[in-house]
């Protein structure tokens, strides 16, 4: 076995993954997490996978920087793609960074997420309602993935019957950050950035003439922006608003997909629930961290520093494995086990840090009033054949779970 890891290790590079990879990291992860932590990859990159090395390089952002104009210029040329990437939230260091979050956040308070539950729980019931009428369900496109779409187009004030392309926009858009991206995969992702700015456009001239409730609807309140005066350019109010569904869309989808999921492969877990349903805040925080949303985040050296007893040369490209740290024995008790009663649990699927996710509390909220609901009606589902993947390596969940729902 040892001898194993040690090839797994070795051998990693990931620009070439296989498909065993991708059915399931967490062996590789492992073996690279015990023998090489600080992966140097054959392109001359860096992959790292143990817990404090990561919170380490979050918490340093002086010495780490999210800013990606020199990584994505090679890898997008001057596209869409270069400059929405390079505009959005998550990819900025301070001073730009803290001035886009501290006017997000403002629009995603707690008052405001917690005005939203009503109107997810209306949702979220009458997705189920649908699926009860039909007999069957797809979990992941007759449910999780409904969810996310529709409150972030609550959140936007989208008007409903203009939401059809939003969920193929953000999966073309977010098909492009993976590690390797062919032309066709890099020609969607600049068509689905053009097209969603045209929309935008349109969509913020409306406000600008007619504004919402800023207490309610995320885009005027955007537009408006703080009281002192500080507001966002036209560039960056579109391309955070296309980071606001993308963020908020694929990444929810895959906690209600990989959360009920994880369930059933865990019967015992799942009728702990069902007997247990005030346990669902620490069950999701367990489907965060036993397949985390988001696998792997970016940072790049400004300067020579040493991490994990390594010397890192200035401008070295860095990929920090969320989904290996998550399962990293010296942080986690018997990490490959699934318990939705595990405290303390210090996950890092929302990051830590100064970039730590904005919108985790919606998130959370939308978990799990999704699976406690899912749950208390349809306690015996059953997912049926074999789920089909979503094929990334950093955003894991699953395009397709057939279910049973008893």
């Amino acid at each position: 076995m040892n001898a194993s890891a040690k090839e797994l290790a070795t051998g990693f590079d990931l620009t070439r993954l296989t498909p065993e990879f991708y059915d399931d990291p967490y062996p590789t992860y492992r073996a690279l997490r015990e023998n090489e932590p600080v992966k140097r990859l054959p392109n001359g990159t860096v992959f790292l996978t143990r817990y404090d090395d990561l919170v380490t390089t979050y918490k340093n952002t002086k010495s780490f920087s999210s800013d990606k104009k020199r990584e994505f210029a090679p890898k997008y040329g001057d596209t869409p793609l270069f400059e929405h990437h390079t505009t959005s939230l998550v990819f900025n260091d301070p001073p730009a960074h803290t001035r886009v979050r501290r006017l997000i956040m403002g629009a995603l308070s707690p008052r405001a997420i917690a005005g939203m539950e009503p109107d997810i729980v209306r949702l979220v019931d009458g997705l189920l309602d649908a699926i009860a009428a039909k007999g069957a369900c797809e979990l992941i496109e007759d449910f999780a993935a409904s969810i996310p779409i529709e409150v972030i187009g609550n959140l936007l004030d989208v008007p409903h019957d203009e939401r059809g392309p939003l969920r193929d926009w953000s999966l073309a858009i977010l098909g492009a950050l993976e590690p390797v991206v062919s032309p066709e995969v890099a020609a969607r992702g600049n068509k689905a950035v053009t097209d969603f700015l045209a929309y935008l456009q349109t969509l913020v001239a409306r406000r600008r003439e007619k504004p919402g409730n800023p207490e309610r609807d995320v885009l005027t309140r955007l537009i408006q922006g703080e009281e002192n005066g500080e507001r966002l350019t036209e560039k960056e109010l579109l391309h955070n608003c296309i980071f606001l569904l993308n963020a908020g869309h694929e990444t929810t989808t895959n906690l209600i997909g990989n959360g009920l999921v994880a369930l059933d492969r865990n019967p015992d877990q799942k009728r702990r629930l069902i007997d247990n349903p005030d346990m669902i805040r620490t069950a999701v925080e367990e489907m965060l961290r036993y397949e985390s949303s988001n696998q792997l985040g970016n940072r790049m050296t400004t300067e020579a520093v040493e991490l994990g007893g390594v010397m890192l040369d200035a401008g070295t490209s860095v990929t920090l494995c969320i989904g290996a740290a998550n399962r990293d024995p010296a942080q986690f008790t018997a990490p490959e086990r699934f318990d939705i009663a595990r405290t303390p649990n210090r996950h890092l699927a929302f990051a830590t840090g100064a970039h730590q996710c904005a919108g985790m509390a919606l998130a959370r909220l939308e978990g799990a009033i999704a699976i406690s609901r899912f749950l208390a009606r349809f306690p015996n589902y059953a997912v049926r054949d074999k789920p089909v993947r979503g094929g990334r390596v950093r955003f894991r969940g699953f395009l397709s779970v057939p279910c049973a729902i008893g």
